[in-house]
């Protein structure tokens, strides 16, 4: 079973629901992890709260917009300064507009893909060469139940997550002669603040923390394995 001292975890969308989780998760592993976020102010309140609960933990972050090519490079090239390779990459940026192809607004679906698609793409892209180099890695790419199954009001979110684990099953044949992995994970419903006031006092829906211990336990498992997909839905089915 793998172990994560003193490996370089690198978590997007950091700030909050799933990636905040995924980084409590590899902070209590004893990883050093590297965050990055839109919102600066919750990006720093998050390394600040992890830090006072995690003393041992190495947390650096940078903020940044993912979905502006430019930016996203930028953060690939500052983690490959901080470090010599990363060792896990979890691609969890994104975010969700609801509509229906024929009514969404002008511009939805190019936001959709620049920010569900290319900032995976893009900073992948400059993490890469290291990782090759070291001949070993795991990617994780935050799909979703919606790359899966199209579904009312899904539109261009739904075409942007199809779009991203077409690039998960692309990347992990690319990859295999360098021993890195890659896995897509597709959640159902889970509890973040998408959901609002939602009252999930019965479980209904997922929590961020499932989400991590997936990803955790997927990352633990032997270099000769990998869990190439990871579909996770709510107990009595999706909302």
């Amino acid at each position: 079973m793998q172990t994560f001292n003193n490996k370089n975890i690198v978590i997007t969308g950091a700030s909050k629901g799933i990636g905040k989780a995924i980084a409590e998760a590899f902070c209590a592993e004893n990883a050093s992890i590297f965050l990055c976020a839109r919102n600066e102010i919750a990006l720093y309140n998050t390394v600040a709260e992890l830090q006072t609960r995690y003393a041992n933990a190495v947390i650096k972050a940078r903020p940044c917009n993912l979905a502006v090519k430019e930016e996203a490079i930028a953060f690939g090239q500052w983690v490959n300064s901080q470090c010599h390779g990363a060792d896990i990459v979890i691609n969890n940026a994104g975010s969700f507009l609801p509509g229906s192809v024929h009514s969404e607004p002008e511009g939805t679906l190019e936001d959709m893909i620049a920010t569900n698609l290319y900032s995976a793409y893009h900073l992948t892209r400059v993490l890469l060469p290291p990782m090759m180099a070291n001949k070993s890695g795991y990617i994780f790419n935050m799909c979703s139940i919606a790359s899966l199954q199209a579904y009312s009001n899904g539109g261009s979110y739904s075409i942007s997550k199809f779009a991203l684990a077409g690039f998960s099953k692309n990347l992990r044949e690319e990859l295999k002669p360098y021993h890195i992995k890659v896995s897509a994970v597709y959640p159902g419903a889970v509890l973040t603040d998408s959901w609002g006031n939602f009252d999930n006092s019965a479980n209904r829906i997922m929590h961020a923390a499932d989400i991590a211990a997936m990803i955790v336990s997927a990352a633990k498992l032997s270099p000769a394995a990998v869990v190439e997909d990871i579909v996770l839905r709510p107990l009595l089915g999706d909302l």
